[in-house]
């Protein structure tokens, strides 16, 4: 499958500005499954998108109004408003037994009603007038998301300092504690603004995954009245306690199993079908009712159904796989949990990291003698295995499937360019003017790009003094803490998260699709700080959480592009929001450890509270920056971890020779890095809403868009937004009233619906 940004984005037939011509069409874009059809009734003339600028100019809009001011009142007051739920928010769910994200469409959503809302029913007289200055625009409404966007994210440094908190009784100073998330939170911003004429500029550089987002502000904003008519929609699903029975009242809801109601005791029954508690099992045939976890990592009413057939076989793969290594006791799987992130002995009870490190935090070689080499559950292997496979296979498969993307993704690196980038940086940037000196009339210049350039930029300089002063309080903080990195450690960690960003980066921008790449900077960090676990935290900190905050800035700012926000409002957004947010992550973190601290350290936690993340966390950082030797190299224990790299180099080399030379078994479907990575998906978390995820996803993407075409587009993305938006305020409310982010916890009283001294689902709860 080839991975153009049209591809991704599954050739969406949309009404065209001008006929493309039937050669332009893909190979697959007639007859397929899940390819919308026009109605009968439409008079517009239908075209497959053929390329990046084609999805560009005719999904969203190019056109721009200068006169839109983003700079209000309004717009600084909602988006600290928002800006401060969203970091509360991000944090309640980063200590949850299943990774959920804070949605950019309801974000976009709640800001638009609150911005009606004060255009509507604030005076434009007096000094209310600040809060009302005219109708709420399009530039108000991009200026809030990007605020809330960078707040709305749990911040790396956070897992950190909850590490140090709950695994080496370690409180660092606040003071160091909220500079370093100050640091490492901007460290990536600066890298990759001085950045953005590669990985933002150029049509290439698609960033699919906020297409919806923009399509959303085209019709809220340039559609009038039948645009507010599509919010009714929206009030009606989004105003709902629906959230209120799985989450509290009848939590059975989160997964609905026949089959553990059938076999309650069975404890091959609960690994396999039981789901609705933290690492209980696989899920499988579970009914899951609660939007939360249905839609915890990406909304999937929001990807195509093509685009999710290579996650639906590895999800396959998945359970095969995590069952024949347990029940054939691979790697002594039957000892340990079925599910775990936690390190053990060999006997099965958790493994004691701080009898192995001396009072420098270093692992101490006659101490690990004593306690022996710990074991992971077999099943949190075949995760490191499948993902470092998977990152392997993502650099063959775009040189196979990708090349003329990649080739122009990467024109930039000739000595002339790199010597124009140097002589166009402007070192007084308290003076810059900021307006780029470039020829309007150049074809090959982006048409929103194009538009932009009447503003005045956020230049090079200004991302250069951004990275120089968290890269100095990074040093600062790494000395005065226990961090036990040493300063070259922390170049080296920037060197890595440089070339990843440029990598990784033009991966994200191109098709949308994001690795996770922290197993492979862990590794790095291990071997370059053996018997270091603490150094392997912060390594991977400044290595891995760069990269993730770059991408996030690049992909904001192509919201701003889209969006036609100028650049400067869209930066003071960005680090505001990056800057409330660390703060807000650190004083929820606080809470949430010194309310469930019992519940973060126990292997399976709860369907509300889970340590799933710390655990994970920290025992990578024992395996790989205290024990990378002793577990991973040659002729060790899970030698296969390191060389899944080679062997992920190699998958996607037969499907591309099968298509190349048999192109009607329709190889072109199977994405491999994508299968590899998800062969271990359901290591970790609630697992019971899997069925529920590809049943709305097929519902949506395949049933709704090829029989209502018209409804799909007018109404798919506004309820899911609003679906999204429901849960997440119900979400925020019960953590805090009923569920102890705040103090103590008040459970449901028990029945059949909340079995409060089991699983949720009635599987066995198993030790």
């Amino acid at each position: 499958m080839s991975l153009t940004a049209a591809g991704a984005i599954d050739e969406h037939i949309v009404p065209s500005e001008k006929a493309l011509s039937t050669s332009d069409k893909s190979f697959d874009g007639k007859g397929d499954v899940e390819t919308a059809t026009a109605d009968a009734d439409s008079n517009s003339e239908e075209g497959v998108l053929s390329n990046e600028r084609d999805i560009a100019t005719h999904v969203i809009s190019v056109d721009d109004d200068p006169s839109l001011n983003p700079w209000t009142f309004r717009a600084l007051f909602i988006g600290l408003g928002l800006s401060t739920f969203g970091g509360v928010l991000a944090e309640i769910y980063y200590f949850k037994p299943q990774t959920v994200l804070v949605s950019l469409m309801f974000l976009a959503v709640v800001s638009y009603i609150l911005g009606v809302f004060m255009e509507t029913f604030i005076p434009r007289r007096g000094l209310l007038r600040y809060l009302n200055p005219g109708p709420f625009n399009k530039k108000e409404n991009a200026f809030v998301v990007i605020m809330a966007s960078a707040s709305a994210n749990s911040a790396l440094g956070t897992e950190v300092l909850a590490v140090q908190r709950l695994y080496y009784n370690i409180t660092p100073n606040a003071g160091a504690s909220v500079f370093l998330l100050f640091s490492s939170q901007l460290l990536g911003y600066g890298i990759g603004g001085m950045m953005r004429s590669i990985l933002l500029y150029p049509s290439k550089m698609l960033y699919p995954g906020v297409l919806p987002l923009l399509s959303m502000f085209d019709a809220l904003y340039e559609g009038g009245m039948a645009a507010r008519k599509k919010l009714r929609v929206f009030y009606i699903v989004f105003i709902f306690f629906w959230e209120l029975f799985p989450e509290w009242i009848f939590p059975l809801l989160t997964g609905f199993s026949i089959i553990c109601l059938a076999a309650p005791n069975n404890a091959a029954v609960s690994r396999v079908f039981g789901g609705t508690n933290g690492n209980e099992g696989l899920g499988l045939l579970s009914i899951c009712f609660d939007w939360q976890y249905i839609s915890s990592g990406i909304n999937p009413m929001t990807i195509p159904l093509k685009a999710q057939f290579s996650n639906f076989l590895g999800y396959l793969l998945c359970m095969v796989v995590f069952v024949a290594v347990y029940y054939n006791n691979i790697w002594k799987a039957q000892n340990f949990p079925f599910l775990s992130q936690l390190l053990f002995y060999e006997n099965g009870t958790e493994y004691n990291q701080t009898l192995i490190l001396n009072s420098n935090y270093e692992v101490d070689p006659t101490l690990l003698a004593e306690q022996g080499v710990p074991y992971y559950s077999s099943t949190w292997i075949v995760y490191l295995l499948s993902s470092n496979m998977g990152l392997a296979a993502t650099f063959t498969h775009l040189l196979l499937w990708n090349w003329d993307d990649m080739r122009s993704a990467w024109s930039w690196m000739n000595l002339s360019s790199i010597k124009q980038m140097w002589a166009d940086f402007d070192w007084k940037f308290w003076q810059s003017d900021g307006m780029r000196k470039q020829d309007v009339d150049d074809e090959n210049i982006d048409p929103h790009y194009r538009q932009m350039l009447k503003y005045p930029d956020a230049p090079n300089s200004w991302y250069f003094v951004v990275f120089l002063v968290a890269f100095v309080i990074a040093l600062v903080v790494l000395y005065k803490t226990d961090s036990t990195l040493p300063w070259w450690g922390f170049f080296i960690s920037l060197l890595v998260a440089t070339i990843s960003i440029l990598f990784f980066g033009a991966l994200a921008a191109i098709t949308g699709l994001a690795f996770i790449i922290q197993p492979f900077v862990q590794m790095i960090g291990g071997y370059l700080h053996k018997g270091l676990p603490v150094a392997n935290m912060y390594f991977v900190l400044y290595g891995y959480n760069t990269v993730t905050q770059a991408n996030l800035l690049l992909r904001d700012l192509k919201i701003a592009q889209y969006a036609k926000l100028p650049p400067r409002a869209a930066f003071t957004a960005q680090i505001v929001g990056t800057l409330l947010g660390a703060i807000l992550n650190f004083i929820m973190m606080n809470s949430i450890i010194d309310n469930q601290r019992e519940i973060l350290l126990s292997v399976q936690g709860t369907n509300i509270w889970s340590g799933q993340q710390p655990q994970m966390y920290n025992s990578q950082a024992i395996a790989w920056g205290g024990l990378s030797h002793e577990l991973f190299s040659a002729g060790q224990r899970y030698q296969w971890v390191p060389w899944a790299y080679v062997l992920g180099l190699f998958i996607p080399v037969p499907f591309w020779v099968i298509h190349r030379y048999w192109p009607k078994l329709r190889a072109d479907y199977l994405y491999t890095p994508i299968i590899a990575y998800f062969i271990g998906w359901l290591c970790v978390g609630i697992n019971s809403s899997i069925l529920s995820y590809f049943s709305v996803a097929f519902l949506s993407q395949w049933w709704l868009r090829t029989r209502y075409p018209h409804w799909f587009a007018k109404y798919n993305y506004i309820i899911g937004a609003a679906l999204d938006g429901g849960t997440q305020v119900m979400v925020f409310i019960l953590s805090f009233a009923v569920q102890g982010a705040g103090g103590t916890s008040h459970l449901f009283p028990a029945w059949w619906g909340a079995n409060q001294g089991g699983n949720y689902d009635h599987c066995l709860m198993l030790n």
